[in-house]
Parts: structure tokens; sequence; C-alpha cells
């Protein structure tokens, strides 16, 4: 019989962890897009999907294009109750509705283009840091998971939690799709700012209907690791089964404390010097797929060149390279048609593993005291408001800094 040439549907995300497929996650959209202009720092929040979504779909096929298999909308802080705060004009201009909506569209368009599906995001909320029901809370996730559910996204993220009980909120609205629900926390080996470990989170989460656990955010590779080290031992435990999933950010994290990197003195603006390497970002693939992991990606400071070398340490197992990878030679091989004969001599892969990068910063140290202020969901610095923060209100904060 002749071919109809109609597409075949994309295996989706459970039918790929079960069949014990690699899938590559992508990387952090709101540090790539603050950099290249199109993010304010600070509310992180997501207009680009429609002031600038030429900016946002570049940034897909690029991550695309690298290896990766999944296109999460780029809906991270974009509920109502974050989209109106700290003085937002995104809410009235566009509504919710419309940057989700948008959102999803791009990250659509791309995901055709290759064997990639979409994820929809949800991520916690100023409502819940403020105090709010549980009630008040799942209203603001049900509302995304409308646009999510109009626009058929294939599976669910809940991502980017510091409290399970949030976390475990998100999932028991969004597992109401009846597709599958990621849940990933930005925690590490601590557990969450309320002091719950890592593994139970992951039981109360996989409880709570998620079929993928894991983290995200906030830490570097290797501490996230360790996180989610915690997450599975917690799971064999509890006699609970559940994909394992892991996004860290690309950046060295050594001396932080339990808030992550928001601590750290050179947040977000000069975070540059940490940046892991693509040879760092190899090691961490194998080491996760050694784990057992198979969900792998990147957040905030991950960028394509990164993802690729997820790809590109993990082809033997997938038996590909990504489409990146046309242009680039593994381990430094194309550097042996450089025109300087010291860096051919670099072309191999064991010069780059043992390689300690320097910073060039001479009188600089090679960590930071972070700012342990210690404050979480109730604390008066906490409780958020649609209003910029007041000279006063900046006054007192900076008083309060001085003697932390």
């Amino acid at each position: 019989m002749a071919s109809t040439g109609a597409k075949q549907p994309k295996k989706g995300i459970l039918e790929r962890l079960n069949a014990g497929e690699t899938v590559i996650g992508d990387g952090g959209f709101v540090f790539a897009l603050e950099k290249r202009g199109f993010v304010k720092a600070g509310p992180w929040t997501p207009e680009a999907a429609v002031e600038h979504p030429e900016a946002v779909r570049q940034l897909h096929r690029e991550f695309l294009r690298a290896g990766s298999n999944v296109m999460q909308t780029f809906t991270f802080y974009a509920s109502d109750d974050k989209l109106e705060n700290r003085g937002n004009y995104v809410f009235e201009k566009f509504s919710g509705q419309a940057v989700n909506e948008a959102a999803c569209d791009i990250a659509r368009e791309v995901a055709d283009e290759g064997d990639a599906l979409v994820a929809g995001g949800v991520s916690q909320t100023p409502s819940y840091l403020s105090c709010k029901s549980e009630a008040d809370v799942k209203a603001i996730f049900k509302k995304q998971l409308d646009v999510f559910q109009k626009k058929n996204v294939d599976f669910l993220i809940a991502e980017y939690f510091e409290h399970v009980e949030e976390a475990a909120w998100a999932v028991e609205v969004l597992k109401g799709s009846g597709k599958p629900v990621a849940a990933t926390m930005c925690i590490g080996p601590e557990g969450d700012l309320n002091g719950v470990p890592p593994g139970e989170c992951a039981v109360q989460l996989v409880k709570a209907g998620a079929a993928i656990v894991g983290v995200n955010c906030h830490f570097d590779p290797m501490t996230a690791l360790k996180t989610v080290k915690l997450m599975k031992e917690g799971l064999v435990a509890a006699k609970v089964k559940a994909h394992l999933m892991i996004q860290p950010i690309a950046y060295h994290t050594p001396d932080c404390g339990k808030q992550g990197f928001i601590d750290l003195p050179e947040f977000p603006f000069a975070l540059e010097p940490r940046i892991i390497t693509r040879w760092d970002v190899q090691k961490y693939a194998r080491e996760a797929y050694k784990l057992g992991i198979r969900y792998i990606g990147g957040c905030c400071g991950f960028e394509p060149y990164h993802i690729r070398a997820i790809a590109e340490e993990l082809a033997p197992e997938r038996g590909f390279l990504p489409k990146a990878s046309e242009k680039h030679g593994n381990w430094g091989s194309g550097l042996d048609m450089h025109t300087k004969p010291w860096v051919r001599a670099r072309a191999r892969r064991d010069y780059w593993e043992k390689l300690l990068p320097a910073s060039g910063r001479p009188y600089c140290p090679s960590m930071s005291k972070p700012d342990a202020w210690g404050v979480t969901k109730g604390a008066a610095e906490l409780m958020q408001q649609k209003e910029a923060t007041t000279e006063q209100q900046l006054k007192e904060l900076f008083e309060k800094q001085k003697l932390s």
C-alpha cells in the first residue's frame, strides 16, 4: 500500500521515559532574554512572548537545534498575581491569558519543527508567599491550566517551588487535565524552606499526582545531583515509583545556603564569573545519567551550547548527535584546523577534562558570603504588593542588609 504521507504522532513524555529514552530539556529563558534586552530583571515576567515573540521563538529554535526534546512554554511567573505584582503593566496591557496563549503558540510552532514536545509550566506564586488560602492559590494555577488545555500542550510542569506544600497544590491542579505532570523544586540537599527533606518532598509530589519529580534552578549541577539522589533514596524507601528530572542553573554555587544563588551578592547582574563550561556540563550529564535520571536539562544561565554539551555527551546512548553539532567538533576536535600550533594541541578530550579555568580576576575571592536573611512564607518582607517598592521600604531593606 502506498504511503499516505501522514505525519506519525510523536511519542509522549511518559512513552519516551518508560522506554528508557533520555529526554533533554531546554535551558534558561528569563536570564537569556534579560541579557538580550527582552526581560526585566526583578519581576522576571514573560511578557516578551507578546512584545517580542521573535526573540522567544529564536531562543526556542536554538535549544531545539542544540538537542532539546522539550519546548517548555515561556510561562515562568506568568500567573495572574505575578503579572499584576510590583507595578508590572503587563496584566493591564496584555492580560495573563494573552501572555500564556502566546507562549504556548510559539512553543508549539518550534516543537513541530522537530521531534520535541510542548510542556506547559507553572511556578511559585506571590499569593502563596503572602499566605493566601489553598483555594486562592489553586485558582491561580487553574487559570494557567485552562490555557494549556485550550492549546493542547503535551504535558505539564510545576517548577521552581521552594515549599513542597505549594508544589503539591500545583500538581493536584495540573493532574486534573489528565496529562502527565512533572514537578521540580528549587531546593538543595537541605530540603524545602520549611525543612522538609528532599526524599519526603519527592514522595509528597508523587502522591499528589506527579509522574516525574526532581529539581530545577537555584543550585549548580553537582549540588542538584546530590538533591535528586536524596529524592531517589526517599522514593525507594517509600516504595514509590517516578521518573527523575533535573534542570540546574549554569553557575557554580558551592558557597550557597538553603536559598541558593539568589542569596549570592552577585545575583543577578555579576554571575558571569561563575558560569559553568561546556565541559562541566558534559560531566554533569554523565553523572545524571549514571544516577538514573532520564530527563536532563538546564535552567537559568543554561544557553544552547550547554544543552548541546548534554546531547553530545549522551550521543552514544541516544544514537545520534544534534543538528548544532554539525559545526562543532566534540571535545575540541575542530581545533586541529586552527592556525596556531599550540591551539591545535588542545584538540583532545584529556586537555579539556583536566583544565582548571582561570577567572582573570586577580583580586576576586573564589567564593562569596551569601545574604542569608532566612525569610520565607509569612515574613513581613515577603508580603507581596502590586505597587513598586517605596523609598521607605527600600531604606528599611538597606538597613537590614547592613545588619545581616
